[in-house]
C-alpha cells in the first residue's frame, strides 16, 4: 500500500513537478483541459528542488509550466479549506500571465494561461460536479467569443468524486482514483480500470520510492502541520458557532489558524527542526519562529 499521500502539497509538487515525472502531469493536464488545448511536451518553470526547501525559499507549492504549444499553466493541490482560495487562484493565475512578459515585450505576446487547482474539499457551491470550468463570457449572450481567451481557470473537488472502479471512463476518473485512494493501491493489486493506463501505474510505483531519508522528513513535518492546523481549525469553528456570531467564527478561526501553528512550531522546533523548515511547513514567517525560540528558550 502506498505509505505517501500524494494530495499532501510537498508530494504533489515532488510527483508531478519533477523533470523524470513530466509524462505524468502532461497526463493530468490533458485529461482536464479540452482538446484544443491539449500538450505534447512541457518546460517546468519551476520543477521541484529540494535545496529550495532547505532554504525556505518556498512557500506555495504549485506546478509552473510551458507548453510546446505556448500555453502556460498553474498546478496546484490544495489539501486545507481556504474560503478565499478563488481570489488566490486568479491571483496566482494573474502572476503567471505578467511573468511572461519581459522588459520591451508586446501584450500580444501573451499566451493563453490556464489554472487548474485540485481541492481535497467542496468548495464550487451549487453543483455536484467534480470538475468545474471557468472563462470570461459576453454575459449578454451567455457565449463565449473568444475575445478574452486567455483565461481559464479548473477546479476539481476531489470530495464529490465517487464513482466505483466499475464506473470509471476517463482518464480524469483515474487520476481522481490515484489521488483520493493511493493508501489503497500497490503494484501487485491495482483495479484493471487504473491498471490499463501506463502513468497511473508509473505513479503507484513511483510514490513510495520517490523520497530519501530526508525528504521524507520533510514530508512527514508537513503532513503533521496540515493535520494539526485542520484540527485547531475545527475546534476554532465549534467554538465560533458555539457563540452564534458571524464575527465570533471568523475571529475564532483567524484565532485557531494562528494558534495551530504557533503550537506545531513550538514542536518542531523541540525535535530540532530547521527554522526555515518550520516556516514552510507552517507559514509563519522566520522571524515569528525565532521569537517563539527565544520566549521558550528553545535553541
Amino acid at each position: 500500500m502506498c505509505k505517501i499521500n500524494p494530495r499532501v502539497d510537498f508530494a504533489f509538487k515532488k510527483l508531478f513537478g519533477s523533470e523524470e515525472n513530466k509524462d505524468l502531469l502532461i497526463s493530468l493536464i490533458n485529461a482536464i483541459v479540452s482538446e484544443e488545448d491539449q500538450v505534447v511536451e512541457i518546460e517546468l518553470k519551476n520543477p521541484y528542488n529540494l535545496a529550495d526547501y532547505r532554504a525556505g525559499k518556498i512557500s506555495i507549492l504549485d506546478i509552473k509550466a510551458k507548453a510546446e504549444n505556448g500555453r502556460w499553466f498553474n498546478v496546484e493541490m490544495q489539501i486545507s479549506e481556504d474560503y478565499n482560495f478563488d481570489k488566490r487562484a486568479i491571483f496566482y493565475w494573474a502572476k503567471l500571465v505578467t511573468e511572461q512578459l519581459s522588459e520591451g515585450m508586446m501584450y500580444k505576446e501573451l499566451k493563453k494561461t490556464i489554472s487548474i487547482n485540485i481541492l481535497d474539499y467542496n468548495f464550487v457551491p451549487d453543483t455536484t460536479e467534480v470538475h468545474s470550468c471557468y472563462k470570461i463570457i459576453n454575459t449578454a449572450t451567455g457565449k463565449d467569443d473568444r475575445l478574452h481567451d486567455v483565461f481559464e481557470l479548473h477546479y476539481i473537488e476531489l470530495k464529490k468524486f465517487n464513482k466505483l472502479h466499475h464506473e470509471i471512463s476517463s482518464t480524469l476518473d483515474r487520476w481522481t482514483t490515484f489521488l483520493t485512494t493511493a493508501h489503497q493501491l500497490d503494484r501487485e493489486h491495482t483495479p484493471k480500470e487504473l491498471a490499463l493506463d501506463k502513468n497511473i501505474v508509473k505513479a503507484i510505483a513511483a510514490i513510495d520510492r520517490m523520497f530519501n531519508e530526508e525528504e521524507r522528513q520533510v514530508y512527514e513535518v508537513r503532513k503533521q502541520s496540515l493535520v494539526d492546523a485542520e484540527s485547531k481549525i475545527a475546534s476554532a469553528l465549534e467554538k465560533g458557532m458555539e457563540k452564534g456570531m458571524e464575527m465570533g467564527l471568523e475571529k475564532g478561526r483567524d484565532e485557531g489558524i494562528n494558534a495551530a501553528s504557533k503550537t506545531i512550531a513550538l514542536n518542531l522546533l523541540g525535535k530540532g527542526i530547521a527554522i526555515a523548515t518550520i516556516a514552510e511547513a507552517t507559514g509563519l514567517s522566520v522571524l515569528e519562529i525565532t521569537s517563539l525560540s527565544q520566549k521558550t528558550s528553545i535553541p
